[in-house]
């Protein structure tokens, strides 16, 4: 495995702290900043709508930058946004923290993706955007007893500053170990700049898979965000399970982006339209059985498999249909979190409406659903270059780019 992915990966274990850490934060924020519990969640709210956001307008003011210095930047960027939350005076300073250090989570997931796709051979692009995404999964395993663990002993604070050394270190990983020629833009991409990205949009492909993206997110999202509730309300678990049940969700997580990494590089769009049926299906079964201990466990980590095994392949498959433009990689990542939203927007409606606390998990089955259609009629129309493993013709990495610069 080429060192510059393991630093890729730390990357997004940083990053997928940040992302989920406070979770198990939210009591001692509120209280420490002397907020309500709702103001307290906006802190997750504005980062997951700063990742949205974030992730296309960094993307497009970096594009024909050196993509290794571009990464290594956007960690700085990180870094900063949760020196300054572990700093904060005030609610108004951390919540700028926040917004800050979530500015470059969608661009160094999309860039990234592209950067570790040079650092391997084509038919390995999606194992090697998966050994990226690693971290991330890895982060929600140990994101929430990490966060508790630090906070009970040090205070919260003290996690965001541990949060800040793994940004460094990442930083220092990224500078280190990926090769120059990994971030090198091609000089056609570079004398071209944005229009080209934004052309590649024209393309019923890019937008029919960014709708698969945020479709199969909102279900599993909708359906996660209400999983506690789930558990104690209508499983019977204590509270006090719900924190290792949380950790068999993330270990699915780990192992459905390994299966969806090697899967989708044998045969993408088959690997995507199984993990989203496997993932509805998962759903609606929940629903069913939720009021059973033992099949919740088992579902709860099979719902972290599916939910997870299409990231790598909807990742390379959108930035294929796209050209190989960074912009679109970035754009999937902005799907995922609009999704999220929406998920957890209807499944907090159902539970409004008196459906009970199993209705999140069938709302997320619709949604998932609609995402399958959407990759059924996807999968149909796709040119054939879309349905082989390697980049599109034009764009996939030359065999030179394989070779250490100091070889060549």
């Amino acid at each position: 495995m080429p060192a510059g992915l393991v630093a890729l990966g730390l990357g997004s274990f940083g990053i997928g702290l940040t992302e989920f850490v406070i979770a198990g934060l939210l009591p001692q924020v509120g209280s420490g900043l002397n907020v309500s519990e709702a103001a307290a969640g906006w802190l997750i709210s504005g980062y997951a709508l700063s990742v949205a956001i974030g992730a296309i307008v960094l993307t497009a003011a970096t594009t024909g930058l050196h993509r290794k210095a571009v990464l290594v930047g956007l960690v700085a960027l990180f870094v900063a946004g949760n020196l300054l939350t572990a700093l904060a005076p005030t609610y108004t300073v951390a919540m700028l923290g926040r917004i800050v250090a979530a500015l470059c989570h969608g661009s160094f997931f999309g860039i990234g993706s592209l950067v570790a796709r040079r650092m391997v051979p084509p038919e390995r692009a999606s194992r090697a955007v998966a050994v990226m995404f690693a971290g991330l999964t890895v982060a929600n395993v140990l994101g929430v007893p990490f966060g508790a663990l630090i906070g009970e002993r040090w205070g919260w604070r003290a996690t965001f500053w541990a949060i800040t050394g793994i940004g460094m270190l990442a930083m220092a990983a990224l500078a280190v170990w990926v090769p120059a020629w990994a971030g090198a833009v091609d000089a056609d991409h570079r004398a071209a700049g944005l229009r080209p990205q934004l052309h590649a949009f024209r393309s019923s492909q890019v937008w029919l898979t960014l709708g698969a993206t945020a479709l199969g997110y909102g279900g599993m999202f909708g359906a996660f965000s209400y999983i506690a509730y789930t558990f104690t309300e209508v499983a019977g678990f204590s509270t006090d399970d719900v924190a290792w049940l949380l950790v068999v969700y993330g270990c699915g997580l780990v192992a459905g982006n390994v299966a969806g990494g090697r899967g989708a590089d044998r045969d993408r769009d088959r690997t995507l339209l199984v993990s989203l049926a496997g993932l509805a299906a998962t759903l609606a079964v929940f629903g069913l059985l939720a009021d059973e201990r033992i099949a919740s466990v088992v579902l709860v980590f099979l719902m972290g498999v599916f939910g997870f095994a299409s990231v790598p392949g909807m990742i390379t498959r959108v930035t294929d249909a796209a050209g190989g433009a960074p912009l679109a990689a970035s754009a999937n990542v902005s799907a995922s979190n609009v999704g999220n939203a929406l998920g957890a927007w209807l499944g907090g409606l159902a539970i409004s409406a008196g459906l009970g606390y199993r209705s999140p998990l069938y709302v997320g089955a619709a949604i998932v659903t609609l995402g399958l259609a959407v990759m059924v009629v996807t999968a149909r129309t796709a040119p054939a270059r879309l349905t082989a493993t390697a980049p599109p013709a034009g764009h996939a990495p030359r065999a030179e780019d394989h070779v250490p610069a100091a070889n060549r």
